[in-house]
C-alpha cells in the first residue's frame, strides 16, 4: 500500500482563483494544485530558494522541486496555448491544520452546494462551524455527498476553504455580514436563514432550482 501523501503547509489562500485568456479560443483548463501554486508564490515572487520554500511548507527539497517543475510545466501549458488556469486542492494545510484536501476534485458538468453540518442539522453559526456537508449535482441530482471536518479552520479561513473546496452554493443558517461579504468575493453563492434537516435542506433546495 503506497504511502498516505504528506500534507505540505502553505500560508495563506491565493486572492485569484482562474486565469482565462481574453480570445477565449480555448475550453481547455490546467488544474494548478494549492501545493503548486504556493512553490510559484514562494520562490518567483517571493524570490526565496528552494531551500527555503521547503523549510516555509515543511517539506523536504528534493519534494519541493518536483512541485515546482510541475508548477512551471502546467503554468507555460497555460500560458504557450492559451488553456484557463484554475487553482484548486490538493495535498496541503493552512496555518497547521489540514483543510479542504479530504474533499474530492469536482467532475466536470457539476455543480457543488456546502452546507454547515451539525449533526445531520443546518448549523445556525457559520463562523463556529465544524463540518461541511458537500453535495455534488448533475441535472438536479445529487451525484456525490460526504462530510469534511473544517479541523478548526478560523472564521477567516472558512470561505478559503470553501473555495479550495470548489463550492458554488452555500446553505446555512445564521451568517455575519463579513463572511457574506467575503462568499461574494470568492464568486460563492449564498442561501442562509436556513434550518432543520441538511438533507431535506438540499433537497427543497434543489426542487426550487
Amino acid at each position: 500500500m503506497p504511502r498516505p501523501k504528506r500534507c505540505r503547509r502553505i500560508c495563506s489562500y491565493p486572492a485569484h482563483w482562474s486565469f482565462a485568456p481574453e480570445d477565449g479560443s480555448c475550453d481547455e483548463t490546467v488544474l494548478l494544485m494549492l501545493d503548486e501554486y504556493e512553490t510559484i508564490r514562494l520562490i518567483d515572487h517571493e524570490k526565496m530558494t528552494q531551500e527555503e520554500c521547503a523549510a516555509a511548507m515543511g517539506v523536504s527539497r528534493a519534494t519541493v522541486t518536483g512541485i515546482y517543475e510541475s508548477a512551471r510545466a502546467k503554468v507555460a501549458d497555460a500560458l504557450v496555448c492559451g488553456k484557463k488556469l484554475r487553482i484548486t486542492g490538493g495535498a496541503y494545510r493552512i496555518d497547521d491544520v489540514p483543510a479542504a484536501s479530504e474533499v474530492r476534485e469536482k467532475e466536470s458538468g457539476t455543480t457543488r452546494i456546502a452546507v454547515p453540518f451539525d449533526d445531520g442539522q443546518v448549523g445556525q453559526h457559520f463562523g463556529r462551524a465544524e463540518q461541511f456537508g458537500f453535495y455534488d449535482v448533475a441535472d438536479g441530482v445529487v451525484q456525490y455527498r460526504t462530510v469534511a471536518d473544517t479541523n478548526g479552520v478560523s472564521r477567516v479561513a472558512l470561505v478559503g476553504f470553501l473555495r479550495a473546496a470548489e463550492v458554488d452554493t452555500l446553505l446555512c443558517g445564521g451568517i455575519g455580514e463579513n463572511s457574506q461579504n467575503a462568499l461574494k468575493a470568492a464568486g460563492i453563492r449564498l442561501v442562509s436563514g436556513l434550518a432543520g434537516s441538511v438533507e431535506e435542506t438540499v433537497r427543497s433546495f434543489l426542487q426550487q432550482e
